[in-house]
């Protein structure tokens, strides 16, 4: 992550937005901006100078010095005490800004504040800044969320109320590694899964020369937008249907994530349906933006969540049954769409929140047993959006609940949220073949808690796309996306042009996945293999396939999931991360010696002395080690 920039949406006469998941992405930020100490205060009372204070050392120091150290990284005379602090991640935490819409923010703001780690993330505040009491940092936050010019912690430190600010400075750089590490944990795996998941191609079966299913089908495609309307839930469902005179196989369902909405996968519903298959793109109206924004301010005293009801965790899968029962009607009922719609054999595929809906679809039972725990002690430096929006279904009146559909036979789920959902072996419970895509640079369902672990303990056929680099978004279709996604703070996004490569080859690798359904099953079959998903590999986006993950992830994994999440500071991360670099470690001491093994094969007897790479023994565990 290099430059980070304003976030900057915009919302048109029917607060519909371009981007599919912006709203997800500002509530998320919202915590990240009360995690780091963002804010504001009253005009006319600013603060110019800063306490700083390590251990029993005091030092006031001017903010123009830290303002400078951020934009230049360049250490001024006033700041020489606390250059082992000065780290680079420090800088870019002060530098960062972030743009809130004035529409929710204040809603947002008070959601988090009021969900079960809303206590931590103010007492972490009172940590950084101890002069200031929790109410002036409610008062902060909220007036924060109003500035037009975006929040940083600099704009906070000069706009706090008093003329000068105690920080903490341990804690505030302290809190910048933890936040660090779960990046560096992303980084680090994707890379081990580059390694260990790379296949010799040329051993491989070569798919048929004369298929292309990455290229268009021959069939005609018709779209038809339906407003589907559940009088026992006083719910309006709109779905788009993709679909042609030569209808084959099944029927596929699409699902959107938090915060997007029917077009996100607009590009592959149309790929899909000019083979024949009959798609339906469904919209969920708890969770898309329109919903939340028109929606009032809670009362006083209540305690529902508001920015991700608690029965969408109910309502989403509930709205594809209702759909897959109203498409059953039309295909006895329809004159034009009659036979063609084959709602027993149903292939779902879902991103994001979308992906949750699948796999509750699929047979995995909600049970959120093992949540309340886990969002009373959430870390608040390890807060991912996933983390905190799960934590709303703690407000459903059950604890667990089937919301399985049989007619799913089968899933693809792309950067699934999934979390504490399921408990402990919810995923055990799903048969049907499945096709899970991880992203490693996802910040937010990180790859290993949101998409391998559940991988991992799925029961039927399954298949593993990692994309090593990938974003969040960057499956979704870019014409509906808004392009400042691409430079989003925390979270940056990847341009469309970056990942052209991956939607084509999900168009082909998710076509034949359907087609396992019918009579072409053989043919396609090849399209299905490492071999083929490395064909489709960028420098920036290398692609990989497997059916299981390598036994060193396995054994990281196990040992990941014992990290305490309640744990102080970084040792909590310390013994998986170790373990995780050590593989990597390993790796690259592997590729060096081919390297220097294939020089000296080809070079003619001399000496030969070889320099080793600084960067070979320094791993991301140095910025947490004092110099």
């Amino acid at each position: 992550m290099t430059d980070w920039h304003y976030f900057v949406v915009t919302v048109n006469s029917n607060f519909q937005l371009r981007s599919g998941q912006w709203f997800f992405f500002k509530a998320a930020l919202a915590g990240l901006a009360m995690i780091w100490g963002m804010g504001s205060a009253k005009p006319g009372e600013a603060a110019e100078t800063l306490l700083l204070r390590v251990g029993p050392l005091s030092q006031q120091v001017h903010l123009n010095d830290l303002e400078h150290f951020s934009e230049t990284g360049e250490i001024p005379a006033s700041l020489k005490l606390y250059r082992p602090l000065l780290t680079p991640q420090l800088a870019e935490a002060l530098q960062s800004r972030l743009s809130l819409d004035p529409a929710i923010s204040t809603v947002v703001l008070e959601e988090v504040l009021r969900s079960s780690s809303g206590q931590q993330i103010i007492q972490t505040l009172e940590n950084i800044s101890p002069s200031l009491t929790p109410a002036d940092l409610r008062v902060a936050l909220n007036q924060a969320a109003l500035d037009p010019d975006g929040l940083s912690i600099l704009s906070l430190l000069r706009a706090m109320p008093q003329d000068t600010v105690k920080i903490n400075f341990s804690a505030l750089a302290t809190l910048a590694s933890q936040f660090n590490l779960t990046r560096f944990e992303n980084a680090s795996l994707g890379r081990v899964l580059e390694h260990e998941l790379l296949v010799d191609a040329a051993a491989e079966p070569q798919p048929p020369l004369r298929l292309d299913p990455t290229q268009a089908g021959p069939a005609a495609v018709e779209i038809w937008e339906l407003n589907l309307r559940d009088r026992d839930r006083q719910r309006n469902i709109p779905v788009d249907l993709y679909w042609s005179r030569d209808t084959r196989g099944p029927l596929v369902v699409l699902s959107h994530g938090f915060g997007a909405d029917r077009r996100f996968f607009a590009y592959l519903a149309q790929h899909l349906a000019s083979y024949g298959l009959t798609v339906a793109s469904v919209e969920h109206p708890g969770s898309n933006v329109a919903a939340l924004v028109s929606s009032p301010l809670p009362s006083a005293g209540q305690k529902t969540n508001r920015i991700l009801p608690a029965t969408e965790f109910l309502d989403r899968p509930k709205d594809i049954s209702f759909v897959l029962d109203r498409l059953a009607s039309l295909n006895d009922s329809s004159f034009s769409l009659r036979g063609r719609l084959n709602t027993q054999d149903v292939a779902f595929i879902g991103h994001s929140l979308g992906g949750y809906t699948g796999l509750a679809l699929a047979g995995a039972t909600l049970d959120t047993r093992d949540l309340q725990q886990f969002c009373e002690n959430i870390l608040p430096s390890g807060l991912s959006p996933a983390d905190w929006l799960q934590c709303a279904a703690l407000d459903l009146p059950v604890q667990t609940v089937d919301l399985s559909d049989q007619r799913i036979t089968q899933l693809i789920v792309m950067n699934p949220l999934t979390g504490h959902l399921f408990g402990e072996s919810g995923f055990s419970q799903i048969k049907v073949p499945t096709l899970v895509l991880a992203s490693s640079h996802d910040g937010v369902t990180p790859i290993a808690s949101q998409q391998l672990l559940p991988f991992e303990q799925l029961a039927g056929p399954k298949h593993l796309v990692t994309v090593i680099g990938g974003t969040h978004l960057s499956v979704g279709d870019p014409q509906n996306l808004n392009p400042d996604l691409s430079r989003f703070p925390f979270m940056p996004e990847l341009p469309g042009e970056a990942t052209a490569r991956l939607r084509e080859f999900l168009q082909g690798v998710s076509l034949s996945f359907i087609l396992q359904q019918t009579a072409d099953a053989d043919q396609y079959a090849a399209f299905l293999t490492p071999a083929y998903a490395q064909t489709y590999s960028t420098p920036d986006l290398p692609l990989r396939m497997s059916q299981e993950l390598p036994a060193s992830v396995q054994r990281w994994l196990k040992l990941a999931s014992q990290r305490p999440h309640h744990s102080q500071g970084a040792l909590a991360y310390m013994p998986s991360l170790v373990h995780l670099e050590a593989i990597d470690i390993q790796h690259r001491f592997r590729a060096l010696q081919q390297q220097i093994v294939a020089y000296l094969r080809t070079s003619p007897p001399s000496l030969t002395v070889v320099y080793l790479p600084s960067s070979l023994f320094r791993s991301p565990l140095h910025a947490f080690i004092p110099r």
